[in-house]
């Protein structure tokens, strides 16, 4: 079982950075494939970045291609997105989930564990 809380959202100018973070509780996160979405309000939750359990392969929407980045420490148990040039349509609510899979996930359907979500809002 994994447990997932996310952080370090906020309030940005358009054209600005954030990096959230993803901590996972327990010894077996490495095993877990990892991935990012968004939720704005009165829309489906949206894929944005997924990682493979090595950190090896990674995939974006073709939103946010370029600008954001996700990357893992295992030995942190915690996953990333840095986000770059922030635009106001980038704000939402972020989660991270996890799904016990080798290869990379891109479907809301494909992970078993999420966290809590953490707000960002791009002013523009």
């Amino acid at each position: 079982q994994v447990q997932l809380v996310e952080s370090g959202g906020g309030l940005v100018q358009a054209g600005g950075s954030l990096r959230l973070s993803c901590a996972a509780s327990g010894r077996t996160f490495s095993s877990y494939a990892m991935g990012w979405f968004r939720q704005a309000p009165g829309k489906e939750r949206q894929f944005v970045a997924a990682i493979s359990w090595s950190g090896t392969s990674t995939y974006y929407a073709a939103s946010v291609k370029g600008r954001f980045t996700i990357s893992r420490d295992n030995a942190k148990n915690t996953v990333y997105l840095q986000m770059n040039s922030l635009k106001p349509e980038d704000t939402a609510v972020y989660y991270c989930a996890a799904t016990p899979r080798l290869g990379l996930a891109t479907e809301v359907e494909e992970y078993d564990y999420w966290g809590q979500g953490t707000q960002v809002t791009v002013s523009s």
